[in-house]
């Protein structure tokens, strides 16, 4: 099997195409079928025609928070915090941006008058993440006070518009500081055609890490570290594959957040945990047997997990054709359909 370098996932993206806003509707956007050998222009309004009556649409219901917050030092120093997860008795994990680390046990002052104390980094001493304890409830704080993590290739400061459009219409666990991408598409009407199509609908829950635009530093790209990110699958949708299964229809992940849920669980069998699966060409999928997924960043892990599933060659070839296209790419880009390589379905 052909070694893969972190090379061989780059690709010139000519920067006008990276989507800076949501398309007018949320399922106006640009679809781009890929489950044939050929490329496909569509809408993404046609995306239930592809589907057929008993396949499982599979979502990530994470709710995206305003994870986004501000503050300064005792010294007067500004500083930025990207809240990660949230633990117990008021305590975070976040990440820290400011001129100069401040010591443990610095109580930094945040814009809406809480406190956010400095505990020490976690998980480990030479990780990215630093723990605080806020003065309140934290999820009460950031919807009060928070702003909408918008991803590093968004230049604009968050708006009203992104508090709405960069969350999904069925989010309901938060926790997440980025949102599932490729659900973004779904509106009231398309939800209802593939209802009306006889199409089924399952969830799971990965809250998406700022770490998922962590770039991919080493060219041997097995040497890259995942971030860990925390995931569940409810009794209802294992039922729901089982089943599926059982009558013979295709399980359709909606997003690599989707993807990355299942096949942890498939690979350890536990519904609910950390996961830092990487998914590169050669993985063995076991779950999922189509995608619907955005348009990912040049050498970067979800463009190898793509890769993985509907191979690397096809792969690159749409995304050349996408380009070519002028498709939107990126958070709030246009959306592709693509065909596990390994069926016929």
């Amino acid at each position: 099997m052909r070694q893969f370098t972190l090379g061989d996932f780059d690709f010139a993206l000519p920067p006008e195409l990276i989507a800076q806003h949501p398309a007018e509707t949320r399922s106006g956007s640009r679809l781009l079928d890929g489950t044939g050998a050929q490329p496909v222009d569509r809408g993404f309004r046609e995306f239930p025609s592809l589907l057929r009556a008993g396949d499982l649409l599979v979502f990530n219901d994470t709710q995206v928070i305003k994870a986004r917050l501000f503050g300064e030092k005792p010294t007067g120093g500004k500083l930025e915090l990207l809240v990660e997860r949230v633990l117990t008795g008021h305590e975070v994990v976040a990440h820290m941006k400011v001129s100069k680390k401040p010591p443990v046990g610095t109580v930094l002052r945040m814009d809406g008058g809480f406190t956010a104390t400095l505990l020490g980094r976690w998980p480990r001493e030479d990780g990215p993440l630093f723990r605080f304890a806020f003065s309140s409830e934290p999820h009460a704080l950031m919807q009060a006070h928070g702003h909408v993590p918008l991803p590093p290739y968004i230049t604009h400061a968050d708006t009203a518009e992104d508090a709405q459009r960069y969350q999904t219409v069925f989010a309901k666990n938060p926790g997440a500081v980025a949102a599932p991408t490729a659900a973004l598409h779904f509106d009231e009407q398309v939800l209802a055609e593939l209802e009306a199509r006889g199409v089924r609908r399952a969830g799971v829950t990965l809250h998406v890490g700022a770490g998922t635009f962590q770039p991919v530093k080493t060219e041997n790209i097995a040497e890259h570290r995942m971030h860990s990110e925390w995931y569940e699958v409810p009794a209802a949708t294992q039922q729901a594959i089982a089943e599926l299964r059982a009558r013979g229809g295709r399980l359709v992940a909606v997003g690599t957040t989707t993807v990355r849920t299942l096949e942890s669980w498939a690979a350890s069998g536990q519904a609910s945990g950390d996961t830092e699966i990487f998914i590169t060409p050669g993985f063995r999928f076991r779950q999922v047997d189509l995608l619907l997924t955005n348009f990912h960043l040049p050498k970067s892990t979800l463009l190898m997990l793509v890769s993985a599933l509907a191979g690397y060659e096809h792969m690159m070839a749409l995304y050349r054709h996408a380009v070519e296209h002028h498709y939107r790419f990126f958070s709030y880009g246009d959306a592709m359909l693509l065909q596990r390589k390994d069926e016929t379905c």
